[in-house]
């Protein structure tokens, strides 16, 4: 059992890191294009969404394993999601809106399904 909680907690801190990664990769292209195109603020804030729901879900899907799939990936969709708000929070300054609890919702849902469609897809 000691060895189920060791190797669910690195899966999901794994898949934190690597979707906190993508994040601020994507978020860092992306600026390059806001800065070049001057889209709407609703174009960014999509985008921003769609950012943060890709990564966490490609990241559940990758990086989380059989056992529980669907509690590890929803706890890592979460905690990106905190980690990624944190560090862009130091970067340009926190603000928070009711949008945030959408994200959460996001992150939550993108998590475990990616997990859980990556549990399925695998062969262990």
């Amino acid at each position: 059992m000691e060895n189920f909680w060791k190797r669910a907690v690195r899966e999901t801190l794994f898949a934190v890191l690597m979707a906190t990664v993508f994040c601020l990769f994507a978020a860092a292209l992306f600026a390059v294009f806001v800065r070049a195109f001057a889209p709407s603020d609703t174009t960014i804030a999509i985008i921003d969404r769609i950012i943060l729901s890709a990564g966490v879900f490609l990241s559940s899907l990758f990086f989380v394993r059989r056992d529980r799939a669907l509690f590890k990936g929803a706890a890592a969709g979460v905690l990106s999601l905190l980690l990624t708000t944190l560090i862009f929070g130091i970067i340009g300054g926190f603000r928070f809106s009711v949008l945030w609890l959408a994200d959460l919702l996001l992150s939550l849902l993108f998590g475990g399904f990616g997990a859980l469609l990556g549990a399925k897809l695998r062969k262990e």
